[in-house]
């Protein structure tokens, strides 16, 4: 349902951004509601121990909130932003304290029913499934911050300048849910940038990430041969290098254990080498029977499905991102998630070329 362009007030619909714990998702949020143009507040959430309870349990409820959390109060807004699985009953508890009347937009996954929200926006790894309110994109909704990039640049170039070009950032990720980065498969990464590095003749520019466990930074310092700068990443360092090295290589070495990192660097529009291993546990091929079952609990929010990253670098490589010398311009998501918004708000009249007219899943 659509609310016509008429009623709005000049400055558009009223925005809540809904901030948790995590930084990608934060940062997705604010992105989106920045490409909207129009004002918006943010309500920094917090939970108590009942957010384990599985979703479609807790409901439209904000009993899952601590005392810590923002101040959630009338007057509701027009449009709640939100990411992940705990904002959702948060984001839904919103839209029946407004009547119905606030609409849902929600980010990554939900846990929840699907059709308890207005629009899903989403990647292939969370395997969210088909629906006419999922829109898919390619990359997450990241936005490059030009001047942080910048300003980092001019700091770090001269510190650099040693080193013979062509630069080719590594940059580390480490282990996660789905991926553990052992000593091995580091030494394997290594390998891999020295060879880039060392095909060029040029140098490399590496970093690790809060993730990276002490052993395999140990690995990659210990096997780097290739001209280097090595930034162990630390919790209270004043100046990473990381957007520096995104403004500055020439090309990138990233690993796959998330989506940022490959997605930020192919922002940049220089070559991309992604950096696969396999996974702790993949996500496994259903029986035919078994697939609609499998589907309506995930639709439900009664099971969270693995995260299938080989389906997310698989749409990478189809848009022409990574693993080619000549990288595609990254594709328009945030264009068609702002479309789609404006759409579902009733902002702008007729149908955008960007995206389907009879649903938002492609």
């Amino acid at each position: 349902m659509t609310r016509p362009a008429k009623d709005w007030p000049a400055a558009g619909p009223t925005v809540w951004v809904l901030l948790g714990e995590g930084a990608g998702g934060n940062a997705q949020m604010i992105a989106l509601a920045e490409a909207l143009g129009w004002s918006y507040e943010t309500r920094q959430l917090d939970w108590n121990r009942l957010n384990h309870l599985p979703n479609p349990l807790i409901g439209a409820r904000a009993t899952t909130l601590s005392s810590r959390a923002a101040a959630l109060a009338p007057p509701w807004p027009d449009l709640v932003i939100a990411a992940s699985r705990r904002s959702a009953p948060i984001a839904r508890w919103i839209k029946k304290q407004s009547g119905g009347h606030t609409r849902l937009v929600h980010l990554l996954h939900t846990q929840m029913p699907l059709a308890a929200f207005d629009l899903v926006i989403t990647t292939a790894q969370f395997r969210v499934p088909e629906a006419a309110n999922v829109l898919r994109a390619t990359l997450p909704l990241n936005v490059i911050d030009a001047r942080r990039q910048a300003e980092a640049a001019k700091r770090w170039a001269p510190r650099l300048a040693h080193l013979p070009r062509p630069w080719t950032a590594l940059l580390v990720g480490g282990d996660s849910s789905s991926h553990r980065l052992d000593v091995a498969t580091a030494e394997q990464l290594a390998d891999r940038v020295n060879a880039v590095a060392g095909a060029n003749q040029g140098s490399v520019l590496a970093t690790t990430s809060r993730r990276t466990p002490a052993a395999a930074t140990a690995a990659i310092a210990a096997r780097l041969v290739a001209p280097h700068y090595l930034h162990h990443w630390r919790a209270d360092d004043a100046d990473n290098p990381y957007p520096a090295f995104l403004a500055l290589a020439d090309r990138f070495v990233v690993t796959g254990d998330s989506a940022s990192l490959p997605a930020e660097a192919a922002a940049t529009g220089r070559p991309v080498d992604l950096f696969e291993w396999p996974a702790r546990r993949s996500p496994r091929s259903l029986p035919a029977m078994v697939k609609p079952i499998h589907r309506a609990l995930v639709y439900g929010g009664w099971h969270k499905p693995r995260r299938d990253f080989a389906a997310f670098h698989q749409g990478l490589r189809d848009a022409g991102l990574v693993d080619t010398p000549t990288p595609a311009p990254p594709p328009p998501d945030m264009a068609r998630a702002v479309a789609a918004i404006e759409q579902l708000m009733g902002w702008h009249t007729g149908t955008p070329d960007s995206y389907s007219s009879t649903g938002y899943a492609s």
